[in-house]
């Protein structure tokens, strides 16, 4: 009888090891499943690995980059540089002032500035939880989290750490965390589509009508894209995961606002007022600093761009006015002389020019 007991405790701890081992072996075993699920091309795909933290970052005292890419000829090219994934997110004093301004325009014009179709929920909620972690990392001064939020110190908000199920509340919640919009792009065996985006500052178009389109049918508006538009689906479809792109773009607009679906650019049969006399105090360079990222699980490319707005009189005062002018007269020639009237060169470029070299 103490034989049988014996037995049936050994038995009874023997089982009870196996399940504990069973245990530790599926918390292992998924965790490296876990760990798998974020590889491609060989490594870990996290922004923890790549991304540079700020710690003593500043973004009171942190004036707004300066670009400058003027030249005498324009000529339609993707113009795109390697970057690195640290720049994804750029932060400087004109932050909290921007994001307030982000608050309002997608309250007032919710159906123009947010928009996602089922295929790209995965995307956008990906990118949630990416753009987060990249923010803690990137900037810890201006954000911190706990167990289930995501702090934002400048403006007191604070976000769930993981994304919400409806996309547009996701993409709000970005839209009102960082300055740069943002469009989600899947690859299809016609071309990159438009899934997703969020987007405050567009400059002549409605981003609602973007969706579901193709790159070729997004920028169908656009002179001589069609010299461009098969290497920039080539240079998507090769984009890797953990690198990152960047361009810059310039135009001129006579009124400083970022909201603007209508009116920056002109479009054949629009009619305009040709050589009109603007307000040069109101009058804006407005640049974009674009960037192609890839996200690691859906493998869509997000594209970001940050808009920034310098007055024409600072670029006259820096002494690059004829720059500047040699520039505008030069969407006339190139190998997209179409830019001229695209860009609204019609109606603004006499009296700017003017005043560059005066």
């Amino acid at each position: 009888m103490l034989y049988n007991t014996s037995s049936f405790f050994v038995s009874l701890a023997l089982l009870s090891l196996s399940i504990i081992l069973i245990k530790i072996w599926h918390h292992h075993t998924k965790k490296q499943i876990d760990q798998l699920s974020h590889k491609k091309d060989g490594k870990i795909c996290q922004p923890g690995l790549d991304v540079k933290p700020l710690d003593k970052f500043d973004w009171e005292t942190t004036e707004p980059q300066k670009f400058r890419p003027f030249k005498p000829i324009y000529h339609i090219t993707m113009a795109l540089k390697s970057t690195s994934p640290s720049d994804l997110i750029i932060i400087d004093r004109n932050y909290l002032s921007r994001i307030q301004e982000r608050r309002l325009i997608m309250t007032k014009h919710q159906n123009h500035t947010l928009g996602c179709l089922p295929s790209g929920v995965q995307a956008v909620k990906e990118a949630y939880s990416y753009l987060l972690e990249y923010l803690l990392i990137r900037y810890p001064t201006l954000f911190g989290r706990d167990e289930k939020l995501f702090r934002n110190r400048v403006t007191g908000v604070s976000l769930p750490l993981l994304p919400p199920d409806d996309p547009i509340i996701a993409l709000r919640s970005l839209g009102e965390t960082v300055e740069d919009d943002m469009f989600f792009l899947r690859e299809t065996p016609d071309g990159h589509e438009c899934v997703g985006f969020v987007c405050c500052c567009p400059s002549g178009f409605d981003p609602a009508t973007k969706m579901g389109k193709l790159l070729k049918d997004i920028h169908q508006p656009v002179p001589s894209y069609e010299k461009i538009g098969l290497s920039m689906e080539r240079y998507f479809s090769r984009l890797e995961v953990g690198k990152s792109a960047c361009r810059v773009n310039w135009s001129i607009t006579t009124n400083p606002e970022l909201f603007n679906v209508a009116g920056n650019h002109v479009n054949e049969g629009d009619q305009v007022e040709e050589d009109m006399e603007v307000d040069i105090e109101e009058t804006r360079v407005r640049m974009e600093l674009q960037t192609l990222t890839r996200m690691p699980k859906t493998r869509a490319i997000l594209f970001s761009f940050k808009t920034y707005l310098y007055p024409i009189k600072e670029i006259k005062e820096e002494g690059l006015g004829p720059d500047l002018a040699d520039a505008i007269d030069g969407l006339r020639s190139g190998n997209a002389p179409g830019m001229w009237m695209y860009k609204g060169g019609v109606r603004w470029g006499r009296s700017v020019s003017e005043y560059l070299r005066w």
